[in-house]
């Protein structure tokens, strides 16, 4: 495996870059968006300074994976001799469908397939192309360069070598990995989804502000970020859609917070749009 390609340069997508690059992939990060590519392109710097400023890497390993990643617009072309691609773009199926059989038509036969989803299904996924043994799930987690863990999901077809193959991929990169089988929501996604989902439920009946919520869930539950910080960070959108899909697989549970639904019609999304539960647009939140 030297050459991934990953399509989407969202907050996903340029995280995943960066763990790419960084362990030894040559990595392209495609985008229809050229602002989408050179804010990602900003974002990785920032990211490779911090990371040598606080010594998590050398200057020379921050230069050598700044130098093995590449920035692109065309897709077809850069993915005609690569060894794996990693989808990274909105959790909606009719985009994933339309990306995996350009995938499917233009990458090599030995081309690994995976997609960054944290719902939706690999099996579904992999109908879309001819090559469903080598199509599964790679679901990283946000922010990707300080997350651990990558969840591996085979779908009904995955084989044995694609998904330890794709182990060792997400290993190089410095993660951990856990491989389940498929059902909808996975393991960690179906736990986020309601304690997030929850959290909406709360502050829309008054039990507290999103400040105590949140402060409650990490101070008590010794959560690294509470559930309003996290889901600004991965966008309300992102939640919201999750949501939709996990209620309409998994049942009443999970139906979205009213609350929920109406910060995403208003475009409060999150950090992305600067306002979500929290006012990024101010030094202090609101």
């Amino acid at each position: 495996m030297k050459k991934l390609v990953i399509i989407g340069s969202g907050v996903m997508g340029r995280g995943i870059a960066y763990v790419s690059a960084l362990g030894g992939f040559h990595t392209f990060l495609i985008d229809i968006e050229e602002k989408q590519l050179e804010n990602a392109r900003r974002d990785i710097d920032a990211i490779f300074e911090k990371g040598v400023s606080r010594g998590k890497v050398t200057e020379e390993e921050a230069r050598n994976a700044s130098e093995r990643l590449t920035y692109s617009k065309f897709l077809s072309e850069n993915i005609k001799d690569a060894d794996i691609v990693i989808e990274a773009v909105p959790e909606k199926i009719d985009i994933k469908k339309s990306i995996f059989e350009v995938m499917d038509q233009h990458a090599p036969l030995h081309c690994l397939f995976a997609t960054n989803t944290s719902t939706m299904s690999p099996t579904e996924i992999a109908s879309f192309t001819k090559r469903p043994d080598k199509v599964i799930a790679m679901h990283f987690f946000n922010p990707v360069h300080l997350m651990p863990l990558v969840e591996i999901v085979r779908g009904l077809e995955t084989s044995d070598e694609t998904a330890q193959a794709i182990s060792l991929v997400a290993k190089q990169m410095g993660k951990e990995t856990v491989t389940v089988n498929e059902f909808p929501g996975f393991v960690t996604s179906r736990i986020s989804a309601l304690v997030g989902n929850e959290a909406f439920y709360m502050l829309q009946e008054g039990v507290g502000t999103a400040e105590e919520i949140d402060k409650a869930i990490k101070l008590g539950l010794n959560y690294p970020m509470g559930p309003f910080e996290l889901g600004d960070l991965v966008g309300l959108d992102t939640r919201y859609n999750n949501l939709k899909y996990l209620h309409e697989k998994l049942g009443e549970k999970y139906r979205p917070a009213p609350l929920l639904e109406q910060y995403v019609k208003a475009g409060r999304l999150g950090r992305k749009t600067g306002r979500g539960v929290y006012d990024y647009r101010n030094p202090v939140k609101s």
